[in-house]
């Protein structure tokens, strides 16, 4: 099952600990605080690094591009065809 950008930038955002209302260098921050700590050379889970990455890669990379918050409003401007489908249903 897909899910949609907006869940996907929803959890990257949760499992950074992070608000929506968030600046470039505060997603930074937090990641490199959070990369210490679970670190495999650090003594920290493998997998839960690669989630971290992935987190980090997603909302940059969303930040670098669209440079909007990260309320639901402004993440279905940049995916309109997501949930295009989903607007018409009865």
């Amino acid at each position: 099952m897909m899910i949609s950008p907006q869940e996907e930038i929803e959890k990257a955002l949760e499992f950074l600990n992070l608000p929506k209302l968030i600046s470039r260098a505060d997603i930074k921050k937090q990641y490199y605080f959070l990369a210490k700590k679970n670190h495999p050379d650090s003594g920290g889970d493998v997998q839960q690094m690669e989630q971290l990455n992935h987190a980090y890669t997603l909302l940059m990379k969303y930040i670098e591009e669209f440079r909007y918050t990260f309320d639901d409003e402004e993440i279905s401007k940049q995916f309109p065809g997501v949930d295009h489908a989903q607007r018409f249903k009865p």
